[in-house]
């Protein structure tokens, strides 16, 4: 039996980047090796086991046939007489195949170095062309590395997506691997490489029809790097990518039907909706009155959710800056949202007799807080 660390740890060692998680391969071992060794089993589909001290997963070495549709048509062969090589090559892409024995000797059959070197993202086989989940995963990783993909590799995704593969994407792996390339260090990277295999029409189609128009589309790229460079959340990130559809003629409608396609959650989803009907009063947010300020926060929702309207600022901000000079709303609405919450709702309700006035005299009370902290006389 022997053990070889593989796949993105070897990967990013090899380009001097911290490490978050280790995956082996065991060659010639069986599952009931393992359990004796006190491997804790924990594959589904195909024997995983959790190391009993450090938990991290040591895979059998296998082989895989497509036998359907999907990233789920695979039939999964592991025996100890499979090889390393073979089981490096049903890997997507060179870079991630890539193994290093207990010596610490690289074993590298398909030229993964190399690629790393260039800075290329190329597929290991024709067996790439079985799982369309990998047309999402090579667009993260040029978002991850702004790696260039090799001309036969995207001739294979365009392939892949004219003969209908991509179609058999679940919605919750295309927001996996979406939220994943979200939260690169260039999202715009990854949009970019989907629209050029043919992709983005069949998984994201409400963004292709939006980016038609090439200004939009280049506004988009331009806030997703941005939002990126300042480290936002994925909320955030995701808000930013759907102001694209503010463009379209129906922008909510289209979003409900992106979000719930891709079954994104409650979060993305609710501030992504607030951005759109909300970003011209935030982006003209250092010149509404107080009145619209506190009408602004009211619709926001921004008493009992303050963190959301940060976000909020956030993405607008990301959206309308020129990158050069900071969101010139966000101080001010900030300032005004602190000065608002500060306002004691329960002090005001009992001096107040009449409770259909409590709603009024707390909003007067909020104005009056909010024109203070603004310094507006």
């Amino acid at each position: 039996m022997k053990i070889y660390a593989v796949g993105g740890a070897v990967r990013d060692e090899l380009l001097g980047l911290p490490v978050k998680d280790r995956d082996y391969v065991v060659v010639g071992a069986t599952p009931e090796n393992m359990t004796r060794l006190g491997y804790k089993p924990v594959g589904k589909d195909f024997p995983v086991f959790l190391h009993p001290k450090t938990h991290e997963e040591y895979a059998l070495a296998r082989t895989e046939r497509k036998t359907a549709r999907g990233y789920k048509g695979f039939q999964i062969y592991a025996a100890p007489e499979v090889t390393l090589e073979q089981d490096l090559s049903r890997r997507d892409l060179t870079i991630n195949a890539i193994a290093r024995d207990a010596q610490g000797r690289i074993i590298d059959p398909y030229g993964g170095a190399d690629d790393l070197k260039r800075g290329v993202l190329r597929h290991v086989s024709p067996a790439f062309a079985e799982d369309p989940v990998r047309i999402l995963r090579v667009a993260r990783f040029a978002a991850r590395f702004g790696f260039k993909v090799a001309p036969a590799t995207l001739r294979l995704m365009r392939a892949m997506v004219k003969s209908g593969e991509a179609d058999a994407l679940v919605p919750e792996r295309v927001w996996q691997e979406l939220a994943i390339g979200l939260m690169e260090a260039a999202p715009s990277k990854m949009f970019a490489l989907l629209g050029t295999c043919g992709a983005l029409a069949r998984v994201l189609p409400e963004l292709a029809a939006a980016w038609a128009s090439r200004a939009q589309y280049a506004r988009s790229r331009r806030a997703l790097d941005y939002a990126a460079a300042q480290g936002y959340a994925l909320e955030v990130r995701y808000a930013v990518l759907a102001r694209a559809l503010a463009g379209l003629d129906a922008p909510e409608r289209e979003l409900r039907h992106l979000s719930a396609r891709l079954r994104a959650p409650a979060d993305a989803r609710d501030l992504a909706m607030l951005a759109l009907r909300h970003f011209e009063q935030i982006r003209i947010g250092a010149k509404l009155e107080p009145e619209a300020v506190v009408a602004l926060l009211q619709a926001c929702d921004a008493w009992r959710r303050p963190a959301r309207f940060e976000q909020l600022v956030q993405a607008v901000g990301s959206c309308s800056t020129s990158h050069i000079r900071p969101f010139a709303a966000a101080p001010r609405l900030l300032a005004a949202l602190g000065a608002a919450r500060a306002v004691d709702a329960g002090a005001i309700a009992a001096r107040e007799s009449e409770p259909r006035r409590i709603a009024a005299r707390l909003r007067a009370a909020r104005v009056v807080a909010v024109k203070s902290a603004l310094a507006i006389e």
